[in-house]
């Protein structure tokens, strides 16, 4: 690889992971072609875009980026999985694709930005998907709404039954 190509790569490097919402370092150690086909047909499947890198190049790319906590991550054989459009979606099926795999192993990866550690990466597959943390939140905000007209609604249903009894009683009188 020539000092054009190098610097070419580097840039593309830099570039991809500065756009990244999302990204996971992997060490492929073990792993057969067909086990990697398996796994790159199911990152595209995802929208998620999977490479072998060099590290010397990649600790180039993130050398005086926010990004540099990245160069701890990176040794032996690496590979990044890298989502530009959803933070979560390279760790989730990283880890879904990883179960039942020994030889395979995540590293680390980035976030929205911020360097994590393979710790953080799992716990992020383990969350629930973008739509159901939605909808926990319209419930959670729901249930004191619902709460409220329920008060409200036996005030007012104590009104009415006031009024009723205030009713009957003159019909009585009369």
């Amino acid at each position: 690889m020539g000092r054009e190509e190098k610097a070419t790569s580097i840039a593309g490097l830099r570039e991809k992971l500065g756009n990244a919402r999302g990204a996971v370092l992997t060490d492929f150690r073990g792993l057969s072609v067909a086990e990697i086909t398996e796994l790159r047909t199911l990152l595209r499947k995802n929208a998620v875009e999977y490479k072998v890198v060099k590290n010397t190049l990649t600790k180039l790319a993130v050398k005086d980026t926010g990004l540099s906590g990245l160069a701890a991550y990176l040794e032996g054989p690496t590979a990044i999985a890298i989502s530009r459009t959803d933070p979560v979606a390279a760790s989730k099926a990283v880890a879904a694709w990883a179960k039942g795999r020994k030889t395979f192993t995540v590293k680390g990866g980035v976030v929205e930005g911020r360097v994590v550690g393979p710790s953080e990466i799992a716990a992020l597959a383990d969350l629930p998907g973008r739509e159901v943390l939605l909808a926990r939140m319209a419930g959670a905000f729901q249930a004191p709404l619902q709460g409220l007209v329920q008060v409200l609604s036996a005030s007012l249903q104590g009104l009415v039954r006031v009024f009723d009894q205030v009713r009957q009683r003159k019909e009585e009188a009369a």
